[in-house]
């Protein structure tokens, strides 16, 4: 039972690395900065309860839009907030803004 909840949270990191991604074509940043990397490490913590009980037959990318978008409304205030720091970072982190 153990393995298979470190293995959806390894799964969630890898989508959540997509997920990070513009969706209009990939920011094409080298890596993840540490602050999204601290983020996206929360939310796999936060999140892996609500993962478990509402996502529980979904891996990787298809567990990480199980929660986000098909039951955004059911997921923990806590996993929530993890969430909205991993958007913030992802935003933060994509390369300023101004150009």
């Amino acid at each position: 039972m153990k393995l298979t909840i470190a293995i959806t949270l390894a799964a969630l990191a890898v989508a959540g690395s997509a997920f990070a991604q513009a969706p209009g074509g990939g920011g094409g940043g080298g890596g993840a900065s540490p602050e999204m990397q601290a983020a996206r490490q929360a939310m796999m913590q936060a999140c892996a309860a609500d993962q478990k009980s509402l996502c529980a037959d979904k891996q990787g990318r298809e567990a990480m839009m199980c929660l986000m978008r098909d039951n955004a409304d059911k997921v923990s205030q806590g996993c929530k907030d993890a969430m909205a720091k991993m958007r913030a970072a992802r935003q933060g982190g994509a390369g300023g803004g101004s150009h």
